[in-house]
C-alpha cells in the first residue's frame, strides 16, 4: 500500500467531501426504497439491487478523481469498481432465482467491496475522515459473510441489506462531517 505523506488539497477534500454526502443520501433512499419494495422480489427490487452496486461503483470513480490522485495506480479501487460492476450482472441473475441467492452475491460483494474500502481508507488515512470508512470497511466484510452464510441457510429475508445500506450511509455521513472539520480548520489556519 502506499500512503501519501502530505494531506490533499482543500479541493480534493471538498470533493471527496461532496461524495461521501452524496453517498450518505443516497444510501438511506436506497434503503427506504429497499423497505417499500419488500418482501416480493420483483422487478423494483430486482433494479434496486442492481443500481446499488453500480451507484458504488460511480462513486469509487468520482472519489478516486476528487483525491487529486486520479493517475496513480489504485489496485483497491480499481478491483471495486470491476467487482462493483460485475456483482451488479450477478445479482440482477440472482434475483431472478431466489431471495437466498440474491442476498448470497450481495453478501459476496460486500465482502469484496468491504475489503477494497479498508485499504482505500487506510492509503488516505492522512488526508482525516477516514477512521469511519476504515470501520465501515471492516463491518462491510464481517456483514458480507453473515448475508452469505444466511444465502446458505436459504434465507428468504432481505431486510439485513437494507440495514447495511443505513450503516454504510452513516458511516459516509461522519467521514463527511469529519472532513468538513478539517476544512474549517484549515481555512483558519490560511486566515
Amino acid at each position: 500500500m502506499t500512503i501519501s505523506a502530505t494531506r490533499p488539497s482543500p479541493r480534493s477534500l471538498a470533493g471527496l467531501r461532496g461524495v461521501y454526502l452524496a453517498r450518505a443520501v443516497f444510501a438511506v433512499a436506497w434503503a427506504l426504497a429497499v423497505v417499500v419494495a419488500m418482501p416480493d422480489l420483483g422487478p423494483v427490487l430486482t433494479a434496486l439491487l442492481v443500481v446499488y452496486p453500480v451507484v458504488d461503483a460511480g462513486a469509487v470513480v468520482v472519489a478516486a478523481r476528487s483525491d487529486g490522485r486520479a493517475s496513480s495506480p489504485r489496485i483497491a479501487e480499481k478491483a471495486n469498481i470491476v467487482v462493483s460492476c460485475l456483482v451488479a450482472i450477478a445479482v440482477g441473475v440472482a434475483s431472478t432465482m431466489s431471495i437466498a441467492a440474491a442476498v448470497g452475491v450481495w453478501g459476496a460483494w460486500a465482502v469484496l467491496s468491504g475489503a477494497t474500502q479498508l485499504i482505500t481508507a487506510v492509503q488516505r488515512r492522512r488526508a482525516g475522515g477516514q477512521t469511519p470508512q476504515i470501520l465501515s470497511g471492516a463491518i462491510s466484510v464481517a456483514a458480507g459473510t453473515s448475508f452469505v452464510a444466511q444465502a446458505v441457510a436459504g434465507s428468504d429475508s432481505i431486510t439485513g441489506v437494507g440495514g447495511y445500506a443505513l450503516l454504510g450511509g452513516l458511516f459516509f455521513l461522519v467521514s463527511a462531517g469529519r472532513l468538513t472539520m478539517i476544512l474549517r480548520a484549515s481555512e483558519r489556519a490560511r486566515s
